[in-house]
């Protein structure tokens, strides 16, 4: 029996310097890394310091060019769209630890159905953030909900599984070329979508993402920042009341709701989008220049 013990202390004692030495060498990995996600996260995390920020996924991402809104703005701007990152629940995720070491003065945040329907896994892109666990009380508390929470508190090796492959190829290709503070330019693609798919309401409102919408925007209003809430074109007709949902919580707290996508911007240029969802770059400059004009408008307004 106490050959036993003494064994199986020995193969918890191994399990437990592996899983550290292993979670050492993916945490170097990770903050090394070129891949589509890993620099930015990471810099959001630790540097950003301008004074607007946008926010959202992929379609943040490809849709909104700095350089064109700090020339019409006169302000610094870094594009935060994460690749993937899915839904609210990312995003208040990068939100706390933006705020744990910088404040800005404006977030803009591209905003989706994700953003307020049902989803059949709704975490299913936040291990992305994993890496970071145990920086931030409450951006950890989507590792609660979510269930990874103790996973990710006795296994620093495990924080670093959902996106070990892509850091690995990180360190061999850079997959950075082009970037404009944070923006990815899209390629021109060897095709234009050809077919206007109807974008249809979700049926089923998630409570819980609503409650992180909240949480999200109160806490941008504790720190006095001031949020904006936009959708840019997609290639589909928007039914009527899409983001309804998202404009009556935007409407409650005095949100400004931007919504390109309903108003068909771009429906008869199919020419400036690579799929349904996402615009290339010579699409992305045009509408940047829209956006930066209605928002530039709104703030000389409002001062």
């Amino acid at each position: 029996m106490k050959k036993l013990l003494i064994s199986l202390a020995i193969v918890v004692l191994g399990v437990f310097i592996a899983d550290r030495m292993g979670g050492a060498v993916m945490g170097w990995v990770n903050q090394n890394s070129s891949d589509i996600s890993a620099p930015k996260i990471k810099y959001l995390a630790n540097d950003v310091s301008e004074d607007l920020l946008l926010m959202g996924t992929s379609r943040c991402n490809f849709h909104y060019v700095p350089s064109i809104l700090k020339d019409s703005l006169g302000m610094s701007v870094y594009n935060g769209g994460i690749d993937a990152s899915d839904n609210i629940f990312a995003h208040y995720y990068i939100l706390n630890q933006i705020l744990s070491h910088h404040t800005p003065k404006i977030i803009c945040l591209e905003v989706m159905t994700n953003d307020y329907a049902k989803q059949s896994d709704p975490f299913k892109t936040v291990s992305f953030f994993a890496p970071y666990f145990g920086r931030n009380d409450r951006a950890d508390s989507i590792f609660r909900y979510a269930g990874t929470y103790w996973p990710y508190k006795l296994s620093h090796l495990y924080r670093y599984n959902a996106k070990a492959v892509s850091n690995l190829a990180g360190l061999l290709v850079n997959r950075q070329g082009g970037e404009d503070h944070g923006y990815l330019p899209g390629p021109k693609p060897a095709s234009f979508p050809d077919r206007l798919e109807k974008a249809e309401t979700p049926l089923k409102v998630d409570s819980m993402k609503l409650f992180y919408l909240h949480k999200f925007i109160n806490l941008c209003r504790k720190k006095d920042i001031q949020l904006f809430f936009m959708v840019s074109p997609s290639y589909s007709i928007a039914s009527e009341d899409l983001y309804d949902v998202l404009k009556k919580e935007a409407s409650k707290y005095g949100i400004p709701f931007w919504d390109y996508h309903s108003q068909g911007l771009y429906l008869d240029h199919p020419e400036y989008f690579k799929d349904g969802s996402h615009l290339w770059d010579k699409g992305a400059r045009l509408y940047t220049s829209i956006f930066a004009h209605d928002l530039k408008e709104w703030i000389e307004k409002e001062l």
